[in-house]
């Protein structure tokens, strides 16, 4: 199997660590985002990639827990995304429009974006039914979830954490035969608003058996906007760093965790537009960091996105007029950095 999306972890990357217990970084470089900036490697702070990618989950994972916004509508936002320059998105979810109805449709609105070039779409399944109907959609890629906490597991999917182990492989091998790579989720990867702290050597062997089940991808999750940069690099010396992040700003954490993790060498980050997002299982979840704010990170610290970050506002203003409320996201608000106030206007003579 050789899929498309993003780069893979191996099994063997889950122990190969170097003294530091980080994996040497290499410096890459892709066409600029936005307006000049200082090379990564120009400066002076501890160093992250040259190039990440950003997963905008918004029209999945943001607007799942809405009032169901139309799929023409859903479209038009992912329309707005692709034109900031957004080219890794979760764009659906094959699951019970009883369960979750503000997810009905999805194979409509992945038809009517098309097959962009350059574009990865992905779609969320939880079992094998919901992956046959994605994977006939024409998705790139799948993703599947399972909690490292076994009280969130249950209550979000109704199942053991065993269990979900046996349906992911079960859609991995669905997947492998249709040459899609499965980027497994893990929830609650730095804590459980139910258990508390879960030992980072159970998140770390939960990612083996999900590896050796046959996904070609990890996603760490702070789902509940558990972590710290200490949590994360507890947890990030047992896993590796060939792994994905999907943060939640619940208690104010997500950037500095996304910076934490950057620097760190992780270049795979989950954000969603707006800061739109949150979990319906646990009292308070907030939603993802805001692609905006993370792209006006990036681009700070020379970091190449490939994402225009004023379309990407235009984008963020579109979403929170779908959704019909005011969204986190602060740089939506704020402006860039360097946007300066207009000049004061002339006082009429009277």
């Amino acid at each position: 199997m050789s899929p498309s999306g993003p780069a893979q972890p191996r099994a063997e990357d889950m122990s190969s660590r170097d003294e530091s217990g980080r994996h040497e970084l290499e410096g890459r470089e892709r066409g600029p985002s936005g307006p000049a900036q200082p090379r990564a490697e120009d400066m002076s702070i501890a160093r992250g990639p040259a190039t990440v990618t950003i997963r905008e989950v918004g029209p999945r994972d943001g607007l799942q827990g809405e009032a169901p916004v139309a799929a023409a509508e859903r479209v038009s936002l992912i329309d707005e995304l692709l034109a900031a320059g957004v080219r890794h998105l979760e764009v659906g979810a094959f699951v019970s429009p009883t369960a979750v109805p503000a997810m009905a449709g999805s194979d409509e609105v992945i038809a009517a974006v098309g097959r962009p070039e350059g574009v990865v779409r992905t779609a969320l399944v939880p079992n094998a039914r919901g992956a046959e109907l994605a994977l006939a959609a024409g998705v790139e890629e799948l993703t599947v979830t399972v909690s490292a906490s076994a009280v969130y597991n249950e209550r979000n999917v109704r199942m053991s954490i065993d269990g979900s182990v046996a349906a992911i492989e079960v859609i991995a091998g669905l997947a492998c035969g249709a040459r899609v790579p499965v980027d497994a989720v893990v929830s609650c990867a730095f804590g459980s608003p139910y258990e508390g702290d879960i030992d980072p050597d159970e998140v770390g062997a939960l990612c083996r058996r999900l590896l050796a089940a046959g996904v070609t991808a990890l996603t760490l999750a702070d789902t509940t906007g558990m972590a710290t940069p200490r949590r994360l690099d507890d947890v990030l010396t047992v896993t590796g760093t060939e792994v994905g992040l999907h943060l939640h700003d619940t208690r104010g954490t997500g950037l500095v965790n996304l910076y934490a993790g950057w620097q760190a060498g992780i270049d795979r980050f989950d954000c969603s537009v707006g800061g739109l997002g949150g979990s319906p299982f646990a009292t308070g979840a907030a939603g993802n960091v805001a692609t905006e704010d993370a792209v006006a990170l990036f681009d700070d610290l020379g970091v190449q996105t490939g994402i225009d970050l004023e379309a990407l506002l235009t984008a963020a203003a579109f979403a929170e007029r779908l959704v019909g409320h005011g969204l986190p996201g602060r740089l939506a608000y704020a402006g860039p950095r360097l946007r300066l106030a207009p000049p004061p206007q002339p006082r009429p003579v009277p």
